[in-house]
């Protein structure tokens, strides 16, 4: 088997991420290009990947009933969106508050 190239889908499992691998061929008989989905579980020793990182699989001996892949390296990290703290967005509030009930 060869190494292949896909998506973190999930990570919610300790030392082990599913990552989807599609794939696009041309399909003869409608003449058109159709894209495939497979989903490999695979070990992540360091718990390093997240939900959307691309990383690449090598193959292994089978390491539980479905796990037979070995996360190899991240190829790019995943841009994961931080919300404001609460801090800063209540003192915004309250300000409004005070300019609103002095000008009333």
């Amino acid at each position: 088997m060869k190494p292949v190239v896909g998506i973190v889908a999930t990570n919610k499992m300790q030392k082990s991420v599913v990552v989807q691998v599609e794939r696009l061929f041309h399909h003869k008989l409608y003449n058109r290009y159709v894209t495939r989905k497979s989903r490999f579980i695979a070990h992540d020793e360091h718990n390093e990947c997240n939900v959307g990182d691309r990383v690449r699989l090598d193959p292994s001996r089978p390491l539980s009933k479905h796990k037979h892949w070995i996360v190899a390296e991240i190829l790019k990290k995943a841009r994961i969106y931080v919300p404001p703290s609460a801090g800063n967005t209540a003192d915004s509030g309250s300000k409004t508050e005070i300019s609103v009930s002095s000008s009333t």
